[in-house]
């Protein structure tokens, strides 16, 4: 018994041992524990306190997999405008022939489109700056391809040229995808995605003048219609897979939206934001015509309207002019064949139906190929002169390759310098596009491009009777315009007082010091 007790003793006295280490060990966990928690509380009210910009987000996530789908489908919206502006070339000779039109009347249609355009370029540039550029853009797609579908049944001139001006209007709104697609795009990518945005243009016009060649002899100008519209529709479904600009959002004061948008890219990208969180004022006057004409943007904004004013003049003058010379032979050519001989003005009065024949069709092709040609050169002239060169450049060269239209030479030589002009102006579109999205602060970068757009139809409403309708008089007369409004337009891009080469996307207002 004087045993057992013994061992009963030394046992508790072990057990009482035991509980005073782990007791200890306990309090010295809860003291290390209680070390441990200020440090982490300090962290993660440092993380809390890190901050970061739309900017940065896009500039940290990078160039990925959205950027590959971004500029798929947001380029091929340039495919459904091109049709829809290069169809007024390619349906002419058949309108002027079914409803024996003047020269004047042909070239009323090509201006009543513009006419749209240039109407709904600012009323869309307010909308999409106020409510969204994604629901702007999607309501063009809409717009557009309901009303060229509704075209093709046209019962008379006058309700063709009126459904022509209601497909300009929803063009304008698709322009706006433009303003959409830079705003998701890293700086450093823009110089050379971009201009590359080119190629759609050029499918566009290539497949609408297929669509002439295949359709129009067998099924007549209407099928055509008709079948152009595909693509519009097909892009109606696939722009779910785009979202609204992020910057917008922020810009609107939704920054959840923003937030989300950009984790969705982050994760298509296999990437990720900046740590910390999305801060971003609000801003309050979104689509102002003041900011255009403020002290900061002025002489920006003057120059840039007589800038795209004159894109237009000489792009849609060169595609027009073209067709014109081509339709009625009024090209100097020195090897003639027998179709070049047909003339559209005789003594006794109009031809009205000289359809285009094979080698019109090829030759319109071949120029459309100038469109994407000399894109590495464009790519080249953006990076290393900049905008503002860039654009000086162009212009020069394009007022010397219209006055070259008007030499003699074969037609293998008129399809080398048509395919070099049409070059050199569809570059300086795509210049003048990339500057302006570029120069305008967010809060007015969508009516920044609506003003400009507006005043490039202007252009586009005037080409078409010098193109169309003087051209039947003087060559020389008609092409001379052209050649010194790209004259002009180069001294005053040189003078634009902003460079945007490799700089951030504004989001508000900013004074004159920043540039």
């Amino acid at each position: 018994m004087q045993k057992l007790s013994v061992t009963m003793e030394t046992s508790c006295c072990r057990m009482d041992d035991g509980m005073k280490i782990q007791l200890v060990s306990a309090i010295h966990l809860q003291e290390v524990e209680l070390q441990d928690k200020p440090a982490d509380k300090q962290q993660g009210s440092d993380k809390a306190d890190q901050t970061f910009t739309v900017e940065d987000a896009v500039e940290t996530i990078g160039f990925g997999r959205f950027h590959i789908l971004l500029f798929v489908i947001m380029g091929s919206s340039n495919i459904v405008e091109a049709m829809e502006i290069m169809l007024l070339a390619v349906v002419s000779p058949e309108i002027r022939c079914e409803w024996r039109l003047d020269d004047w009347q042909v070239a009323l249609v090509s201006t009543m489109v513009f006419l749209g355009f240039m109407v709904c370029g600012v009323l869309g540039g307010y909308v999409a700056d106020r409510y969204g550029r994604w629901k702007v853009v999607f309501g063009g797609f809409i717009w557009s391809a309901y009303f060229s579908l509704l075209t093709s049944f046209a019962p008379s001139y006058g309700w063709f040229i009126f459904l022509r001006s209601m497909v300009g209007c929803g063009v304008a709104g698709v322009s706006q995808g433009f303003v959409l697609k830079t705003e998701f795009i890293p700086a450093k990518h823009r110089a050379f995605l971009l201009p590359l945005a080119t190629i759609f243009w050029m499918t566009g016009s290539m497949l609408i003048i297929i669509l002439g060649m295949l359709v129009v002899p067998t099924l007549g100008w209407r099928w055509m219609i008709r079948i152009s519209v595909t693509p519009s529709v097909v892009l109606i479904f696939l722009f779910k897979f785009i979202p609204e600009s992020a910057r917008y959002n922020v810009s609107a004061g939704n920054v959840d939206a923003a937030v989300q948008t950009l984790q969705r890219i982050a994760r298509m990208n296999r990437s990720s934001l900046p740590p910390g969180r999305l801060v971003e004022p609000a801003v309050t006057e979104r689509g102002s015509w003041r900011t255009l004409l403020n002290s900061s943007f002025r002489r920006t904004s003057i120059l840039l309207w007589y800038s795209w004013f004159v894109a237009s003049f000489s792009y849609y003058g060169s595609v027009l002019s073209s067709s014109e010379l081509l339709e009625k032979n009024l090209l100097c050519v020195t090897n003639p064949d027998r179709e070049h001989q047909v003339k559209h003005r005789h003594e006794d009065g109009l031809c009205y139906c000289i359809p285009f024949a094979f080698d019109d069709y090829q030759t319109l092709l071949i120029s459309c190929l100038g469109e994407i040609a000399l894109v590495p050169l464009n790519i080249g002239l953006l990076n290393i002169f900049g905008r503002k060169m860039s654009l000086t450049v162009l212009q020069l060269i394009a007022a010397i390759f219209f006055m070259l239209i008007n030499i003699c030479t074969t037609m293998f030589g008129f399809t080398v310098l048509l395919f070099l002009l049409r070059s050199l102006v569809s570059m300086n579109f795509n210049v003048v596009y990339i500057y302006t999205a570029e120069v305008y602060p967010t809060s007015a970068r969508s009516l920044g491009m609506g003003f400009c757009t507006s005043f490039s139809r202007i252009g586009g409403m005037i080409a078409p009777f010098i193109a169309q309708v003087l051209m039947s008089r003087s060559v020389f007369l008609a092409l001379s315009p052209f050649s010194v409004a790209c004259l002009l337009c180069a001294l005053g891009n040189f003078l634009l007082p902003i460079e945007t080469r490799g700089r951030a996307l504004l989001v508000r207002n900013a004074s004159p010091s920043t540039f």
